[in-house]
């Protein structure tokens, strides 16, 4: 298993994703108009005067009817939209105490929350990065599908995951899925909401949720969520601080217009931060054990966040089948880092008996991103040939400015800083005095643009069959400088969307899709170059059956996603950078979930994927990649004491490899980490829920990606929510 060298870690923009691309974890998605309801026939007054009526409450209506239209901007439910999709709701998320993006994201069917380093995550599905991330249906790619910081979950309404390529929403990425946050919003009557928690290595949280109309009629409203997490870890010498507040208010412009304002703030600050991770293999060839604590930090390191985001959107009812909608967003990061990097930079692997052949590496750095995004999407219904069809278009433009510093010429005692030999492993946060910084010196500026045309239909060919076209072009055009190498380069690629929808009955519904999808690429080759965009596909044939009178829904998909020229790590070139080189990877197989409410008192959710994953290196293409994962999520109340809830959940995986700089292969045995929690309604305003997270203790490594350190043990977290 490769550690991840120096090159390859430094926390910038620049280097970890693409800027632009971060602009998604802003994008507020255009809120989704409704026409305006009917009178019914006991309402007073003439014809005119209703009408008048009605307008003044078209955003009252809207909030009561929003739905996520994620998947193709069209108005379809999961059950018509011919992909597959899981979402993880906010009730979920609160009963099984899912604060941060990593933890929510556990919940969900395909989904490997990969933790290569305390500050840093990758999402995969399906064999590869999730690089599409949206919100409110909104967005740009992360090149690099990194996540940095914990991201808090609580100004979300729920989290969708869209698997396969979704080039007709995102125009780049790869040919593996769509995460698509969906916001709060204001909501129709005064209410709000107070939690409070404490768990296990001193964490503490508080939170507060207020929505209220400001106008007698409900047309204008606002809501302010806000959050505060600090604690300590089960790793050594680790401790998070994190801040959150989202504000948003929409109202009625006119008698057809709506209009959207919302800010929000996170400061998340981390001690003890490790870059990189745990080395496992001795020299011999056999496997480490370490203490589930064990950390290669100094206890001066540190990683801080600050992410700004502010967004507008207009939505404007043109007659009753058309809607326009106009968004702006803007998203600033700001990232301030002192890191110690630990790595068997020989290759040798670990001394037998002494643990020694480590070698750190201490480094500081900050950077600065600022991103903007400009949206217009029109939405509309058009009657031909008898039938009524559905049809979306729009347009985005959007830019970014990045700019990476590092403190050069840092000391080490009197001499420059460079690879150091550590003493045995395990060592103390205080094994490495911290330098003195040197100056800060800019290494990587980055200036993006990508401009998108695209559209979408769906054709009702009979009352039954169903078809979705699509088509996106996008033009992205990079410039800047990043390690002394200059690029300027211009792509353009057009990406189609196709499906079929087939309703067998009322009940069951079969779907084919195919989509493709390019992705610019932000890896280097061994002469410092950025590789050439892969190029991806998705073919997925499903069923989609509800049951249950419709309270439970399950979806039966095979599916088949190729990607060319992905970047995949090669080894270090002359000058020790870690360079990469683009491979073909195909990855075939089946996904099963069923979800919704088995009764009045038992909801469920069920996961199972299975994959194959074929490269230039045949079957063990992506090692670390587990083959199988299953997910499971039980939530019940008793069916003679409401007040008492309880659930269980968890996840599985088979086992997983890779190999180490020094030619070893560690390893990781397939496992479960399983969770729970029991609440009670104390009162019909309170309720008290206790948390227990890995109730079997499971020790395992969290990842082999890149580098890779023990999850947490067996945790605890006492909850107490009062609402208003």
């Amino acid at each position: 298993m490769s550690p991840m060298p120096v090159s390859f870690p430094r926390p910038s923009c620049a280097r970890r994703a693409l800027p632009l691309a971060v602009v998604l974890a802003l994008a507020g998605g255009p809120a989704l108009a409704i026409a305006a309801p009917q009178a019914g026939p006991d309402a007073a007054g003439t014809g005119e005067t209703r009408a008048r009526q009605l307008d003044a409450i078209l955003v009252v209506a809207q909030r009561e009817a929003r739905v996520s239209n994620g998947a193709t901007n069209l108005d379809l439910d999961i059950k018509e939209t011919p992909q597959s999709i899981s979402v993880v709701t906010g009730t979920q998320m609160r009963q099984f105490g899912a604060d941060s993006l990593n933890e929510a994201l556990r919940l969900s069917t395909g989904i490997q929350v990969e933790e290569w380093e305390t500050n840093r995550t990758t999402f995969t599905a399906r064999g590869f990065d999730i690089a599409n991330t949206q919100i409110d249906g909104v967005g740009l790619p992360n090149d690099w599908g990194i996540v940095t910081g914990a991201v808090d979950t609580f100004g979300f309404e729920k989290l969708e995951v869209i698997r396969g390529a979704n080039g007709l929403l995102t125009g780049v990425g790869n040919a593996t899925g769509t995460i698509n946050y969906v916001r709060k919003r204001p909501t129709n009557d005064t209410e709000g909401a107070v939690g409070l928690s404490v768990g296990s290595w001193n964490t503490r949280r508080a939170e507060v949720d207020y929505s209220t109309p400001f106008t007698a009629d409900g047309t204008w409203a606002g809501r302010i969520v806000a959050a505060h997490e600090q604690g300590d870890s089960w790793l050594r010498g680790k401790s998070d601080r994190r801040d959150f507040v989202y504000g948003v208010v929409d109202g009625q412009i006119g008698e057809n217009g709506t209009l959207t304002l919302g800010y929000s703030w996170q400061d998340a600050d981390t001690d003890g931060t490790m870059w990189g991770a745990l080395a496992f293999m001795y020299g011999d060839g056999t496997q480490a054990r370490w203490d589930r604590g064990a950390s290669t930090t100094q206890d001066w390191s540190y990683w801080d966040t600050t992410t700004r985001n502010a967004f507008v959107e207009y939505v404007h009812q043109l007659g009753d089948d058309w809607q326009l909608n106009l968004s702006w967003n803007r998203r600033e990061i700001r990232n301030d880092d002192r890191l110690f990097y630990a790595t068997d930079y020989a290759g040798t692997g670990l001394e037998p008996g002494t643990n020694l052949g480590l070698f750190g590496y201490p480094w500081g750095g900050d950077d600065a991103m600022t991103a903007d995004l400009l949206t217009a999407t029109l939405n509309g219904r058009i009657r031909l040939f008898g039938r009524e069809h559905e049809v979306m278009a729009g347009l985005s433009r959007s830019e970014s400015e990045t700019v990476s510093r590092e403190y050069a010429g840092a000391l080490c005692g009197d001499a420059p800083c460079g690879y150091l030999p550590m003493p045995g492993f395990p060592w103390g946060g205080d094994a490495v005095p911290e330098p003195v910084w040197g100056s800060p010196s800019v290494y990587g500026t980055l200036d993006q643009r990508l401009k998108r045309a695209y559209g979408a239909t769906r054709l009702a060919l009979t009352d039954r069959l169903k078809a979705v076209l699509g088509v996106n072009y996008a033009e992205y055009h990079r410039e800047g400088i990043n390690y002394g190498v200059a690029f300027d380069q211009t792509e353009r690629e057009t990406s189609p969307y196709a499906g079929l929808t087939f309703d067998f009955s009322d009940d069951v519904l079969g779907y084919v899709s195919y989509s493709d999808i390019y992705q610019p690429q932000s890896q280097s080759d061994a002469e410092g170059r950025y590789l050439d965009p892969t190029k991806g596909s998705n073919y997925e044939l499903g069923v989609k059956a509800e049951w249950l009178d419709r309270r439970l829904l399950t979806t039966l998909a095979v599916f088949r996603a190729e990607q060319s020229g992905l970047a995949t790590g090669a080894g270090y070139n002359d000058n020790g950078q870690f360079y990469y080189t683009g491979v073909d990877v195909e990855s075939r197989g089946v996904e099963l979930e069923a979800t919704g409410r088995v009764n009045d008192h038992l909801d469920v959710v069920v996961g199972y994927t299975a994959l194959k994953l074929a490269g230039d290196d045949g079957d063990d293409t992506y090692s670390w990649v587990p083959r199988r994962t299953a997910n499971l999520m039980l939530s019940a109340r008793l069916p003679h004491y409401s007040a008492l809830s309880f659930g269980v959940g968890g996840r599985w995986q088979s086992d997983i490899s890779n190999v180490e700089t020094n030619g070893f292969t560690v390893r990781q045995d397939s496992y479960a980490v399983l969770n729970g929690f029991v609440a009670w309604d104390v009162h019909p305003d309170a309720t008290l829920r206790l948390n227990v997270n890995n109730l079997g203790d499971e020790t395992y490594i969290n990842t082999l990606r890149y580098s890779g350190y023990y999850g947490a043990p067996r945790n605890y977290t006492l909850r107490l929510d009062w609402r208003f």
